[in-house]
């Protein structure tokens, strides 16, 4: 895993934890959203969507970007500069 797909899977396991939900496993092919994935609701989602914009100065939801998976997300930073080294 690169530094970028790292920082992403712990802002996601950071905030699943928060929700008391630390035993779910996260990895990059993790859907977002659904029973077969993370099980993010859209409160949920817009709190990843301020995180992620308060750690890399963007989030691919406000960019028009609607990621499915974790790895979308990580792939969304990692094309850009913002993405930190």
């Amino acid at each position: 895993m690169n530094d970028v797909q790292d920082s992403v899977v712990k802002i996601v396991e950071s905030l699943l934890e928060s929700a008391n939900r630390g035993d779910v496993v996260v990895t990059l092919d993790a859907p977002l959203h659904g029973d077969e994935g993370l099980g993010l609701d859209s409160l949920q989602t817009a709190e990843l969507s301020a995180i992620l914009e308060d750690e890399f100065g963007t989030d691919p939801f406000s960019e028009g970007v609607v990621p499915d998976t974790v790895g979308e997300i990580a792939g969304f930073y990692a094309s850009r500069s913002t993405a930190p080294a």
